[in-house]
């Protein structure tokens, strides 16, 4: 399969515990959130721009720390206009972004960004059920498909 989000020639880390053990890198990942990413998983701001045709819109704080639940490491943010903290995550020399995609052509600096905390992006009731809502459906797709 063709992968176009940033850093998947390096994203080949393994999972760092059991609960995930049958994601072996982070192109899995991004191959089953392609069928589980949805509206709701959206950050409300941008969902009624939110497609089938883009479905990486919105999805970056919630995907990198489940990202970080399976691979470890850090996520990290880019700031966008607006104030807000684009996420993705770092683990050992592995830079990756699975929700790059929905900035299109457009090259983001993944050099030097701050350290992103779940307790921060989590403080927004809405941001932490969307992430709950992901890792749960994460978890029943393998359970349907193992």
């Amino acid at each position: 399969m063709n992968y176009n989000f940033y850093g998947w020639e390096s994203a080949t880390v393994p999972p760092v515990n059991d609960e995930f053990k049958d994601i072996k890198h982070p192109r899995k990942l991004y191959d089953i959130l392609s069928e589980i990413w949805c509206e709701y998983t959206c950050a409300p701001r941008l969902r009624k721009l939110w497609s089938e045709d883009n479905k990486t819109l919105g999805q970056c704080a919630v995907t990198a720390f489940l990202a970080q639940d399976i691979f470890g490491g850090k996520v990290y943010g880019i700031l966008r206009s607006g104030g807000n903290y684009h996420c993705y995550n770092v683990v050992g020399d592995a830079v990756f972004d699975l929700t790059s995609e929905q900035f299109g052509d457009e090259k983001l600096d993944y050099s030097n960004n701050p350290e992103q905390s779940r307790e921060v992006h989590f403080s927004k009731t809405e941001k932490f059920e969307r992430y709950k809502y992901l890792k749960n459906a994460l978890i029943e797709y393998l359970q349907k498909n193992n």
